[in-house]
């Protein structure tokens, strides 16, 4: 009995130190996997530290301001892929990584919401000294523009909205499933052992879903920003913003009829990841003097239809000025 003891014990401290080390080469290949991504996509622009956030960002051009908000697991290169230089030639552009993601970091290791995350985009509007930009949010990106436009209208001259989040859904996107699922107490530990190793294995059948149903770029890692979605901190931030819209998107689509900036929608007809009738067309109906447009096209349009998604966005600039 006593030596049965002894050999469940030191079976179990095995165990331990087995996880352990498991563990540990797990992390250590998360930041190989992250110094690479880093290599691939170097930081573009400048950072200015706002209250909140350490923010990475690139200003280009002269004229009307126009500041562009990535979406879930993006950052700012989702939009100079095409799109910069269309709209730098007539006005001032702004791209700008959402805290936790790109090369932006939030202060003090928080997770800050989609609320909070628009409360810092409006302090980086007031620090950059651009004032009443158009702003322009893709996917969540969208969420967030919302926000700020809530609770800031004096901020911004009105939003241009390209495949935005704008309502709770019931279900999470198939895509992103495996992010939603993780417990926030947990998040950091899976996104540093697990998660890059997975999101490298998964990543091509996920750039898949997300451009569905047109084909993703060949070069999409690298002038996309793609491959940054492989680090760890880039895996924990895009967790948390999909609890964040969990939480949050039912209370701000109740404040829509409150909206007292023009807000203008595009959609791509075959958005595979968020429905252009709720998102789109429900929430146009809900904001007063609200336009949409619908074009041919998944949920990618940036990159896969920058010419018709750069039009829309220089129209409304045109029409909000």
């Amino acid at each position: 009995m006593q030596s049965g003891t002894r050999w469940t014990f030191g079976t179990l401290i095995g165990a331990t130190a087995l996880t352990a080390a498991g563990g540990l080469g797990l992390s250590f290949y998360s930041d190989r996997i992250a110094r690479e991504a880093e290599r691939l996509v170097p930081q573009d622009g400048r950072h200015i530290q706002v209250d909140g956030a350490r923010l990475h960002y690139v200003d280009r051009g002269t004229g009307p301001a126009i500041v562009m908000v990535h979406g879930l697991g993006g950052q700012l290169r989702n939009f100079s892929y095409a799109m910069l230089d269309l709209l730098a030639g007539d006005h001032r552009v702004i791209l700008v990584d959402r805290p936790g993601s790109g090369y932006s970091t939030a202060d003090d290791d928080r997770e800050p919401g989609i609320v909070e995350q628009g409360a810092i985009l409006g302090r980086f509007i007031e620090a950059v000294g651009v004032e009443r930009p158009l702003l322009v949010g893709h996917s969540l990106g969208g969420a967030v523009a919302l926000a700020l436009a809530l609770d800031r209208p004096d901020l911004i001259r009105g939003l241009a909205l390209i495949s935005p989040l704008t309502q709770a859904q019931d279900e999470v996107p198939e895509n992103f499933r495996a992010l939603a699922a993780i417990p926030p107490s947990l998040r950091r530990l899976m996104a540093q052992t697990l998660g890059a190793p997975l999101t490298r294995l998964t990543g091509e059948r996920n750039l898949q879903l997300v451009f569905a149903p047109e084909a993703p770029p060949a070069d999409f890692a690298t002038r996309g920003g793609g491959a940054l979605t492989q680090r760890p901190s880039a895996i924990a931030a895009a967790a948390a913003d999909l609890a964040s819209a969990g939480q949050d998107m039912a209370a701000l689509a109740a404040r829509y009829p409150d909206l007292a900036v023009p807000i203008a929608i595009l959609y791509g007809r075959e958005d595979a990841v968020l429905d252009p009738m709720l998102h789109g067309h429900r929430t146009a109906g809900e904001i007063p003097g609200a336009r949409i447009e619908v074009i041919e096209g998944g949920h990618m349009i940036p990159i896969t239809a920058p010419d018709a998604t750069a039009r829309f966005v220089a129209d409304a600039s045109a029409r909000m000025t």
